[in-house]
């Protein structure tokens, strides 16, 4: 006898691809659970601020049924950039914000999750739930591996966990690779009051100044925080190369420091006056195109299916996925027949989008010439 019950579904990464797809999924009663490896909501800090476009971040949370909520907490006039000078910090190229049509209105990262989180029924996110694992069994359901041991079983597992995604290894031997590319991040707070200079420099949205194999990139994010991000071409492991323990933030200005010798002093401020620690962040993408052959109860979305630069598409594509995935398992006629009509869809999508980001990061960084002698590594 043909069972009546609904799917069982889990997504694995309370990301926001993943729950733009729960989101969805209960907008249309369908069950999902989330299972999230980290103990709750504000763990961690979520990251920089999004720009989310229309055709595919904007497109799925008015499917989410989000898009008003987003609009009251998105910044319009965060659409604005500048692109500087390094040796002067004279304005080389500039765009005004678009406040009047908001194309691509720009967001916290936690802002954006915060609002997909609260939009799920209570108890839809197992927080302190790792997973350490997917199988998938004969009948075509699938069988999530629990690191406390335990083990799970539902007829569609979704691999919405990211660049180092436990439900991968399901569906293809892909890992992440090294782009060449390393970002060092660092913040400013209250910078209206404690770094004026550096809030007149940014502006309300995006600043670049790059040259030869090393770029700073700077964004507004809410609460009159400012994100910065020195972005060079090295191996990716440059600072045992260099001598240098990364919890040693003196050596590792002054490591900076020579990087960026004989920029403007106010880029270099962005390097010099932050109030936060430097974090180190090599940038990793998947093969493209990263493809597989369907395998029946399960599949991935957003980083995990198409881990790329973060040069703006891959969050939106993220949300997108999540999207997608939701409405074919609402409008097919059975889970199997619905992954198959969604990876129809965002595995073409992605490829293309994968090297678009990739042409993305090279103009975000070019490549060197010869790389600074600040720089050199054995």
């Amino acid at each position: 006898m043909h069972s009546t019950r609904p799917p069982r579904i889990a997504v694995v990464g309370a990301g926001l691809g993943g729950l733009t797809c729960a989101r969805i999924l209960q907008r249309h009663g369908r069950p999902v659970t989330v299972f999230e490896r980290e103990a709750s909501a504000d763990t961690r800090p979520q990251g920089g601020s999004l720009d989310l476009h229309p055709d595919s971040g904007q497109a799925a949370l008015r499917s989410a049924g989000l898009l008003d909520r987003f609009q009251a907490l998105a910044r319009p006039e965060g659409d604005e950039w500048r692109v500087l000078d390094p040796a002067t910090a004279a304005p080389l190229a500039q765009q005004p914000p678009s406040v009047s049509d908001g194309e691509r209105p720009e967001i916290d990262r936690g802002q954006l999750r915060g609002l997909l989180l609260d939009s799920l029924a209570e108890g839809t996110v197992r927080w302190g739930h790792a997973v350490d694992g997917v199988t998938p069994l004969a009948d075509g359901s699938c069988r999530l591996l629990l690191a406390d041991g335990t083990a799970e079983e539902f007829d569609l597992v979704i691999g919405a966990d990211g660049a180092w995604s436990r439900a991968r290894p399901a569906l293809s031997p892909a890992v992440p690779r090294y782009t060449g590319v390393t970002f060092i991040e660092t913040g400013f707070d209250q910078c209206a009051t404690r770094h004026p200079e550096i809030a007149r420099l940014v502006g309300n949205g995006s600043l670049l100044a790059k040259g030869a194999g090393r770029s700073l990139v700077a964004q507004r994010n809410s609460d009159d925080h400012i994100r910065a991000y020195l972005a060079f071409r090295a191996p990716q492991d440059w600072h045992l190369a260099a001598g240098l323990d990364l919890g040693d933030q003196r050596a590792v200005r002054e490591y900076l420091s020579g990087l960026f010798e004989g920029w403007h002093e106010s880029l270099r401020a962005l390097l010099r006056d932050g109030d936060h620690e430097f974090v180190n962040r090599p940038l990793f993408v998947l093969p493209a195109p990263h493809t597989w052959r369907h395998v029946p109860g399960v599949t991935l979305l957003g980083d995990a299916a198409h881990l790329m630069p973060p040069v703006g598409l891959g969050a939106n594509l993220a949300m997108l996925d999540g999207a997608d995935l939701a409405h074919a398992l609402v409008a097919e006629p059975g889970v199997d027949a619905a992954v198959r009509a969604y990876e129809a869809v965002m595995l073409p999508r992605s490829v293309e989008a994968a090297t678009a980001s990739a042409r993305g990061l090279d103009h975000l960084v070019p490549e060197a010439a010869q790389a600074p002698a600040a720089a050199t590594v054995r």
